[in-house]
C-alpha cells in the first residue's frame, strides 16, 4: 500500500450491504472484473462505470454488513478503489477487505466534510486525512502487519511470500 494515496471521492451512506455492493444475479458471471461493471447497482446503476483508479469510497456506518461475500471487496478493488473510508465496517467485510488486499480506514466523521468529486490525501502511515481544504482529520493507522497483507495482495499471496512459496 503507498504510504500517500490521493483520489476523487464518491459518497455513500450508511448500511451498504454486500448484496449492494454486488447483487446476487451477478455472482455467476466468470470474472471480477465481468462481476464489477455492475457494482452497486441497486443503488446507483451509474457508479462503476464513472468510477476510476484511484478513486475514494466514503460511506457511512456498517458498510458491507450482510452476507460474508468475498467478492465485494474484490469489486471494488477490481473497479480501481484504493480505498474505502466508512463510519465503521461489518466486521467480515473488514476482514475479507484486507484478505483481499483492499485497504479501509475508519473514522467517524469525515462524510462531515465532504462532498462527492472533491479529491483528498491519505497519509496512511501518519493516519491523516488531508481535506480539500487543507485542514486534516486523523485515524488510527492499521498495524503493520495488516499493511504488509495489503501491499502482499492480501491474505494468501503474503503467506506465499512469507513461507517463500511453499505451503499454506
Amino acid at each position: 500500500m503507498k504510504n500517500i494515496l490521493s483520489g476523487r471521492v464518491w459518497l455513500l451512506g450508511d448500511n451498504i450491504d454486500t448484496d449492494i455492493i454486488i447483487p446476487t444475479q451477478f455472482m455467476t458471471l466468470p470474472t471480477i472484473e465481468a462481476m464489477s461493471v455492475h457494482a452497486f447497482s441497486p443503488l446507483r446503476p451509474e457508479l462503476a462505470g464513472m468510477m476510476k483508479p484511484g478513486d475514494i469510497l466514503v460511506a457511512g456506518s456498517n458498510f458491507g454488513c450482510g452476507s460474508s461475500r468475498e467478492q465485494a471487496p474484490e469489486v471494488i478493488k477490481a473497479l480501481g478503489v484504493c480505498t474505502v473510508i466508512a463510519r465503521s465496517f461489518a466486521r467480515i467485510f473488514f476482514r475479507n477487505a484486507i484478505n483481499n488486499g483492499l485497504p479501509v480506514i475508519e473514522n467517524s466523521w469525515i462524510q462531515e466534510y465532504l462532498k462527492e468529486g472533491h479529491t483528498i490525501t491519505i497519509d496512511t502511515v501518519s493516519g491523516e486525512i488531508i481535506l480539500p481544504d487543507g485542514t486534516s482529520v486523523r485515524f488510527p493507522p492499521l498495524p503493520g502487519m495488516l499493511i504488509d497483507m495489503i501491499d502482499a495482495g492480501g491474505l494468501v499471496p503474503f503467506y506465499r511470500k512469507k513461507n517463500k512459496g511453499g505451503v499454506l
